[in-house]
């Protein structure tokens, strides 16, 4: 498609999680017609459906009281998108223009323009980068304690980290495992004294200093982990069936970085109260902006944010 010659879509979503499948289901029952550039299935950082696809089951969306598969929840809304008009493009964003109306988003060599632009990434766990890590994911190895702790009642696990994120999983996951094991590469901390006092007085909580994460074990399932001490060199083994991964996320935002203003920590800058970012026009949602709650709930509900947004903003420009 040639880009002097496309007409102007009213709206273009890129990224197709919980926040921009939301986002296209209002803006097509407004009758905007969006665009939503879905990403390629081959790319675990621009999963078509977000990070959902990655996880089995899902028991804390409300208006599913038996739990939902991840895959299965995210072709629920795919559906009803596309249900009520949204064009779905199976394809990555390659670049974006965002200087001039419309605005221009590459897929390739073609080019699409949008009069407002829905930005909706997301972000990525960073991961230990380990063999077999992905496969596992949804089957032992997890990067979310809140969606995932349930599972793990009664049992021994472990989690990666030395940050408040990862203190905070160890701290909630007590609720559930019999053990919590918190492996740290060094023998301080990162996370601020108060997580410290809380894990250090919790009885459930065993800290495994100065190791690493070098291997881990299973078929189907996590059995175990292989751990590396960081002085000696020295390899234990570990029985566990749960392993949180806790080092931190990385919002899915480097298309944007000449055009939207980010924060130190690499997430797109929104407007208090709004979805709005520092362009006119484009709005962002979910993961990409959010790195407080990180939710597929609420990642949907700022999807909505930004649907009504762009809505008001064509309103207010005479579109």
């Amino acid at each position: 498609m040639n880009g002097g010659a496309s007409e102007p879509r009213e709206v273009i979503i890129i990224g197709s999680g919980p926040a921009g499948l939301t986002a296209a289901i209002y803006t097509a029952r407004a009758n905007l017609h969006p665009l939503v550039i879905e990403g390629e299935p081959s790319s675990t950082s621009d999963q078509p459906g977000g990070q959902l696809m990655l996880t089995t089951e899902v028991e804390n969306f409300p208006g599913f009281p038996d739990g939902v598969l991840g895959p299965e929840l995210m072709a629920g809304f795919r559906a009803q998108a596309e249900r009520f008009g949204a064009e779905l493009l199976t394809a990555k964003a390659t670049s974006v223009d965002f200087s001039e109306q419309p605005y221009r988003v590459w897929v390739g060599e073609a080019c699409y323009r949008g009069r407002t632009v829905i930005v909706s990434t997301g972000a990525q766990s960073l991961l230990l980068g380990l063999h077999d890590e992905e496969r596992l994911i949804g089957h032992g190895v997890s990067t979310c304690a809140t969606c995932d702790g349930f599972f793990f009642r009664g049992q021994d696990i472990a989690v990666v980290g030395g940050g408040d994120s990862a203190l905070e999983e160890a701290t909630f996951l007590t609720r559930f495992a019999a053990k919590v094991y918190v492996v740290h590469r060094r023998e301080e901390l990162r996370a601020s004294k108060i997580m410290q006092n809380r894990a250090f007085a919790n009885e459930r909580i065993e800290f495994l200093w100065n190791r690493q994460v070098t291997a881990i074990r299973g078929d189907d399932r996590l059995e175990g982990i292989t751990l590396t001490d960081t002085q000696s060199g020295r390899r234990t083994e570990l029985d566990v069936t749960g392993l949180f991964i806790a080092i931190g996320h990385r919002p899915n935002t480097d298309l944007f970085s000449a055009w939207l203003a980010r924060k130190p920590n690499g997430y797109l800058v929104t407007e208090p109260g709004s979805t709005r970012t520092n362009v006119e026009g484009v709005f962002a949602c979910g993961d990409v902006q959010d790195d407080i709650y990180r939710q597929a709930v609420t990642a949907a509900g700022s999807g909505c944010q930004a649907a009504i947004d762009a809505e008001r903003w064509l309103e207010a420009h005479g579109h």
